[in-house]
């Protein structure tokens, strides 16, 4: 069983999710320039890749303990997550049928302020370890369902990266202005 995650409020933490090849990376880039923090990497890309893009759904809680650790353990005034729970959480269901007691309960906890969701409404970018072009729609519906079951804070940015950016900007500077 995952435990409680024990956390401050004292800064801001913003995750960016959203189906594979929707612009996470790209966005978490540019809002962590923007505010002049680094941002923090989705961890699953690191373990991929020292696993040869092989896994099983029991790696994926090791991957939710990996990108909490790394959240946590920033220091920075804002935190940008370029990934969040919801991923691992419909990637399994998806995946595999079900979702694990660890990710469930990752999922369901209130780490961030906000969650800026990503339409795949940009072209598909090929990745030695991203899985499934065809279904990014779905997938994202699926985002959508989740951050609403889970009564998250949430924005869905679309379009060009500009728009994506603006968008994402004015929410977060809403947030710093309480």
């Amino acid at each position: 069983m995952a435990k409680r995650i024990q956390t401050t409020k004292a800064m801001l933490r913003i995750a960016l999710t959203g189906p594979e090849s929707s612009g996470k990376t790209t966005l978490s880039t540019s809002i962590s320039e923007h505010y002049g923090v680094s941002f923090v990497a989705e961890y699953a890309r690191m373990y991929l890749e020292n696993n040869k893009g092989l896994y099983e759904q029991k790696d994926l809680d090791c991957i939710a303990q990996g990108q909490l650790e790394r959240i946590l353990s920033s220091k920075e005034e804002i935190v940008i997550s370029d990934t969040d729970f919801s991923v691992l959480e419909v990637w399994s269901q998806y995946k595999y049928g079900e979702v694990s007691a660890v990710i469930n309960e990752y999922s369901r906890q209130d780490l961030f302020d906000l969650h800026i969701l990503c339409c795949p409404d940009i072209p598909w970018e090929e990745d030695s370890l991203r899985e499934n072009p065809t279904s990014r729609n779905e997938l994202f519906e699926r985002y959508k369902e989740s951050l609403l079951k889970h009564n998250k804070r949430s924005i869905i940015v679309a379009g060009p990266h500009e728009a994506r950016l603006k968008k994402s900007l004015q929410s977060i500077d809403a947030l710093l202005k309480f």
